[in-house]
């Protein structure tokens, strides 16, 4: 089935109601003449929570559609009313959520009288919608036309669109939409503690079953992330330097050599880099001097889960962000961007002056002249690394070469774990010291993170003796067969 096109992204959102021209606050539009229709005015005014005196106003806000590209009212509305509970909204979850609503309105549409579908709960329960489009997106996962993950999270999506529709009087189902268990989760926090609380699941779940591939060589740090060997790591790099595009190479190797996730790397700040004075510290893993850098809320550099920390960044690198933060290059783009060229400006900018991650306090930030209908969230580096870094590196190096942006986050990992190791076997640290060490490079809240990176090395080593020493065997065995086969001719 080819799918249509499920949301449209309004810019600027602003919530605003029918009002009388002697209405204060009454703002009027007018509508021209056209084709078959007289011109008119009308008066609105701006919806205003009453406590907070604060309005409703959303940049990129989702618009669902049916199949036909008309506003779905529902699932708008559904969006809307999850928003106005949400002080800091994150408008990419809610994009999701109106995307996942957006394909269950396609489905809806396949059917006749899909709005009397949408409200119809029969007592055979597998004539209900709910479970007809759990088995429809199961197809679709047996056809590989989603992802488990992807399934998942739609089913979630409807789940919480019938839960609305029911609290909020839209209807009252003749039966219920599917049945409800509670169980007590499990797990550790990061202080290594249990806790359990209660969960509510229903049988529409989308159960994601993992696979793990012990030769796939990644490590679970936020997702799913492969190290770059030595010589992978190497000819990055020159592939980085290779292609010209100065951005793009410092992008990389600042994420590289420091661990740095995308957000942080690309809201780095023009006054990160030109202080008056320095102060180079000692290398917590290795020799030579670094300069700390502090990220997280505060200092105008986004890091994950909000959280405070301090980067190491080699002098070498820092000296390197220097020179580009002062350079013609920088500086017209600077002066293309919309707040001009300061040094609170976005070290790293595009050729039209816009920044490749824009920083979350400036996203949640209303703008009523915002043009654009996407996220700035790194997607011209990985559309960069995919559409020539990737290219180049199989051409001149590996035909089966790829590698993705925070690969190089787990690479740097694995630098420092084998630093720490190897201090370690001179009885120079611990090996409790190593650990804290990497923990705190890598800024990891859990020590189970930090020790797959610690085993990654053995773990590997282990699955390619066991399946070489297993080769040998069937090599001893076919041998054997062979001779057998030989002296019976």
């Amino acid at each position: 089935m080819r799918e249509l096109r499920r949301k449209v992204l309004i810019p600027v959102f602003q919530l605003s109601e029918i009002t009388v021209e002697s209405d204060p606050s009454a703002i009027r539009r007018d509508i021209k003449k056209g084709m078959g229709r007289e011109a008119l005015s009308y008066f609105l005014r701006f919806a205003i929570e009453a406590e907070s005196n604060i309005g409703f106003n959303y940049n990129l806000f989702p618009v669902v559609l049916d199949r036909y590209s008309v506003p779905w009212h529902l699932g708008t509305l559904h969006i809307l009313s999850k928003l106005e509970g949400e002080p800091n909204p994150n408008m990419t979850t809610f994009q999701s959520r109106a995307d996942d609503l957006g394909a269950y309105k396609e489905w809806l549409d396949q059917h006749d009288n899909p709005d009397e579908l949408l409200f119809d709960f029969p007592k055979v329960k597998l004539r209900r919608p709910t479970y007809r489009y759990r088995g429809f997106i199961q197809q679709q996962i047996y056809a590989q036309e989603i992802s488990p993950s992807t399934a998942k999270r739609r089913m979630s999506s409807v789940v919480s669109f019938y839960r609305w529709l029911i609290e909020n009087k839209f209807f009252e189902p003749e039966h219920s939409p599917w049945e409800e268990k509670t169980f007590q989760l499990v797990f550790k926090n990061t202080a290594g503690f249990s806790i359990s609380k209660p969960v509510t699941s229903t049988d529409l779940a989308i159960r994601t079953p993992k696979s793990e591939d012990p030769f796939e060589g990644t490590i679970q740090d936020g997702g799913k992330l492969r190290p770059l060997t030595k010589s992978e790591q190497q000819v990055v790099v020159e592939a980085a330097n290779a292609l010209g595009n100065t951005e793009m190479y410092l992008i990389q190797l600042f994420m590289l050599l420091t661990g740095a996730r995308i957000q942080t790397a690309c809201t780095l700040r023009v006054r990160h880099f030109t202080q008056e004075t320095v102060k180079f510290s000692k290398a917590l893993g290795g020799d030579g001097d670094v300069f700390k850098l502090k990220a997280g809320p505060g200092t105008g550099i986004d890091t994950k889960g909000d959280r405070n920390g301090v980067l190491q960044v080699p002098r070498a690198l820092y000296e390197a962000l220097y020179t580009y933060a002062l350079s013609a290059r920088a500086r017209r783009r600077r002066e293309k961007s919309s707040g001009g060229d300061h040094t609170n400006q976005y070290l790293f900018l595009t050729q039209q002056g816009s920044p490749y991650y824009l920083a979350k306090a400036e996203a949640l930030r209303f703008d009523p002249d915002l043009e654009r209908r996407h996220h700035k969230v790194g997607g011209t580096v990985r559309q960069f690394i995919k559409d020539h870094m990737i290219p180049y590196l199989r051409q001149h190096h590996d035909p089966n070469f790829h590698y993705r942006i925070h690969d190089l986050r787990a690479s740097f990992g694995m630098n420092m774990t084998d630093i720490q190791l190897g201090l370690v076997e001179k009885g120079i640290i611990t090996l409790h010291k190593a650990r804290m060490n990497v923990k705190d490079l890598m800024w990891h809240q859990s020590s189970a993170t930090t020790d797959r990176y610690l085993d990654h090395r053995k773990q590997m080593e282990a699955v390619y003796a066991a399946i070489n020493g297993y080769g040998e065997q069937v090599q001893a065995w076919i041998q054997g067969a062979m001779r057998t086969l030989h002296d019976n001719e």
